[in-house]
């Protein structure tokens, strides 16, 4: 198990090796390894030989000519020239917030990107910074709209976070699907199963095998509404941006026919804008809600992003744990 520096100075050099600046390899490492040590695996050193593959394959451009259009002080949209997803969601999210603490509120649109890891890892940013954040991106088919058999949306994340007034902000970052898709594909990858009621397989029946719920289809969290919501990120983050939607969005696993050409959609604005006591105001909300009387076995309220920070501190302190076979991945791409 190696030490955290240590295997994030190796995937640095990964990336290196693909042709990526230093400044772009060590800001992939940094969101792959932010990954591991939240306890998001599935968006974490399990993909690394998936953005090489990609790389090499030349359907993620490895020195992209990014171009920024400013359309007003407060929205910019984004042109990525098929970056490395973390590439293009960084330049968005810094973007984002410069201009919300500048203007108030700001809007920044992002196309012809690909995979850019946790949205949270992005939400994150602007509410240690005292903003709010709302992150929308689409993602290769998986889930089927409401009345369909086929698969067509993302598991399509909804993010939000928010200032707490304490270290920890409160950050809500979750796929419109029962499972994220990372999680199936780990599991196919470590021989485990997935639990019952959240895939169904090729023939539609429900399934607790990874391999058999990749070929067929995710189940939304609450059935039609689940695929609205999936729905809504598909316009927000595919539609509004320009970039690909309605399922055209490639599999990064496996499809190389192209670039992905992923949406990203970042709305990030002042929490005082309309109230001069934000702050108080939040500390009341949660303080209230951690109050309510507990249901047994319940020894503490949180609110989102708590379990996630204590997993943080925790595993910082700790060696990764990788699995064998994710090991071995690394050290081959690292050979190569």
């Amino acid at each position: 198990m190696p030490q955290t520096k240590t295997i994030k100075k190796i995937v640095e050099k990964i990336f290196l090796s693909k042709g990526l600046k230093v400044k772009h390899s060590k800001l992939c490492a940094e969101a792959l390894i932010n990954a591991e040590l939240v306890g998001a695996p599935s968006h974490g050193l399990s993909r690394l030989k998936m953005y090489c593959e990609r790389l090499d394959k030349k359907v993620i451009n490895n020195n992209p000519k990014i171009k920024i259009r400013k359309i007003s002080g407060s929205i910019a949209h984004i042109n990525a020239d098929n970056a490395i997803g973390f590439v293009a969601a960084q330049l968005g999210i810094d973007l984002a917030i410069k201009n919300a603490k500048k203007n108030g509120i700001s809007l920044v649109a992002i196309k012809n990107s690909g995979h850019y890891g946790l949205s949270g890892y992005y939400a994150e940013q602007a509410a240690k910074k005292n903003l709010i954040a709302l992150c929308f991106t689409n993602a290769p088919p998986a889930i089927a709209p409401h009345g369909a058999k086929k698969t067509l949306f993302g598991t399509n994340p909804i993010c939000f976070a928010a200032p707490t007034g304490s270290k920890i902000p409160f950050v809500l970052d979750s796929s419109v699907s029962m499972i994220n898709r990372g999680k199936i594909r780990v599991a196919a990858k470590l021989g485990k199963k997935i639990q019952l009621g959240v895939a169904l397989d090729k023939n539609g029946n429900p399934t607790t095998d990874p391999k058999k719920a990749l070929q067929g289809v995710q189940l939304p969290i609450a059935g039609f509404k689940g695929s609205g919501l999936a729905w809504m990120v598909d316009i927000l983050s595919g539609v509004f941006t320009g970039g690909n939607h309605g399922g055209k969005v490639k599999d990064p696993f496996d499809d190389f026919s192209g670039p992905q050409n992923i949406g990203h959609l970042f709305i990030v604005f002042k929490p005082n804008l309309f109230v001069n006591d934000y702050l108080k105001r939040i500390k009341e909300n949660i303080k209230r809600i951690k109050k309510l009387p507990k249901l047994k076995g319940v020894k503490k309220i949180h609110y989102p992003g708590e379990n996630k920070a204590k997993r943080f501190e925790l595993y910082s302190k700790k060696k990764i744990s990788i699995p064998s076979n994710i090991l071995n991945e690394i050290k081959m791409l690292n050979k190569s």
